[in-house]
């Protein structure tokens, strides 16, 4: 079984407020299958209220982050899937939920993950 990163910037979501609460119970119906189905690993959103931190080799700490992923917000997941073809039928069922293209992204293997 191979992991896979499905996931979305905040931004590709655009969705009135008022909708806010259906697509919410929307994409935590999907979450709630993905348990049911054994394929759940971890999911959650960015918390853009706080800022990224930068940890140096050394351990200094710096209020910054890489300029690549100065847009890394919004939503993911992660589920353990036998294909990328059962990753792209998870990813559209929750496109579908958060009304939002989803990115497929697979893991490297680690033994030990």
């Amino acid at each position: 079984m191979t992991k896979y990163l499905i996931s979305f910037p905040g931004a590709a979501m655009n969705v009135p407020q008022e909708d806010f609460a259906e697509v919410g119970e929307a994409a935590r119906t999907v979450i709630r299958e993905a348990k049911l189905a054994g394929v759940y690993v971890f999911a959650g959103g960015i918390n853009d209220a706080a800022p990224p931190l930068m940890v140096a080799a050394d351990g200094a700490v710096s209020h910054q982050t890489y300029p690549q992923t100065q847009e890394l917000n919004g939503g993911f997941c992660v589920l353990e899937l036998p294909s990328q073809d059962a990753a792209i039928e998870w990813a559209a069922k929750i496109a579908r939920a958060c009304r939002c293209s989803q990115e497929v992204r697979e893991f490297g293997y680690d033994p030990e993950s």
